[in-house]
């Protein structure tokens, strides 16, 4: 990797060996609690579909890990979701996360559609994750076929135009704005992931842009944004830690991010806290601060601050 701007062959390089995952059955999947866009809370079904990898190849995506390198054969996606949904309580809303792209033909056969359909026929509303250059007919012929809502979640990462370039997004601005109006235009909800503190962003930069990235989104039509710590592990983001060119974001970043943003806008904002503790620099508060976390995540409202010796201590990226 040369220079701040990396290429799809530095990227493969510094990974490490992929997972070992069977095209019949989905490499993960579990049943949590949401706030829905009508604002109550529901439980939602994620499957997570063991699918070709995405030709992106982003620099800080680490779900190529649970991926194959070739398509599955028809009809195994449908399978896949039919065995999660046996396995899992009852939800209203699932998603469907394929590792990569639901509308690329190569990850999922549109021939599989009608039965990915009759497979969540139980369920009042479905969620699928794709790039926004595949936002085409596909989306559209799929919404057709289901008996609830759709809504699709992009990755938009950042609403920095350069820094995007540098993640290897392979797409704009522009052509976020432009899927997202395609989408809502047809009553399909739009979620988007955006990243705190990607590479090459001080803590600082990191918290200002996270808030920015969020704004744009919103003002794009999006219904629901969700924003991720980024995580070391994927090989690139490691070689890039070594160089100098990042370190993860703080707890108390996200923390303030999710008060910056809440409740100043129409739409959801939820903060990704899977494996959170590994961002907390006070072990003896991260714990409630996570808990708060969540229960802003499901009232979409400021909760009571977390007290802690800690917080005598400035920010990191207010000093």
């Amino acid at each position: 990797m040369t220079g701040s701007q990396p290429l799809s062959a530095d990227i493969l390089q510094l990974r490490g060996p992929k997972n070992d995952v069977s095209p019949q059955i989905p490499y993960a999947f579990s049943c949590e609690p949401e706030r829905s866009h009508a604002g109550n809370i529901v439980d939602v079904a994620t499957v997570f579909l063991t699918n070709r990898e995405c030709p992106f190849q982003c620099l800080m995506c680490d779900l190529w890990k649970n991926t194959l390198d070739a398509s599955v054969p028809v009809g195994a996606i449908p399978r896949q979701i039919e065995y999660a949904i046996e396995r899992l309580p009852t939800a209203s809303h699932i998603k469907l996360y394929n590792s990569g792209n639901f509308f690329d033909p190569q990850a999922i056969p549109p021939s599989d559609f009608p039965d990915i359909a009759a497979a969540c026929s139980t369920f009042s509303h479905v969620i699928v994750e794709t790039h926004p250059k595949l936002c085409g007919q596909r989306v559209f012929q799929f919404q057709d076929l289901l008996s609830g809502t759709l809504e699709v979640a992009i990755g938009l990462e950042t609403a920095d135009p350069d820094l995007l370039a540098k993640l290897n997004k392979q797409m704009t601005l522009s052509d976020f704005a432009t899927a997202t109006e395609s989408l809502c235009d047809r009553d399909i909800l739009v979620r988007a992931f955006i990243l705190l503190k990607p590479p090459f962003t001080s803590e600082q930069q990191a918290v200002e842009l996270a808030i920015r990235s969020v704004e744009f989104a919103l003002d794009c039509g999006v219904d629901c944004c969700v924003v991720i710590p980024t995580r070391r592990g994927n090989g690139a983001i490691d070689y890039l830690e070594q160089r100098g060119d990042f370190r993860p974001p703080s707890l108390r970043s996200l923390e303030w991010v999710a008060d910056s943003l809440l409740p100043r806008y129409q739409g959801r904002v939820f903060v990704d806290l899977w494996d959170a503790g590994q961002f907390a620099t006070c072990r003896s508060c991260a714990t409630q601060r996570i808990a708060r976390l969540h229960q802003m995540n499901l009232t979409q409202q400021t909760a009571q601050p977390v007290i802690c010796d800690c917080d005598n201590q400035p920010l990191p990226w207010r000093n």
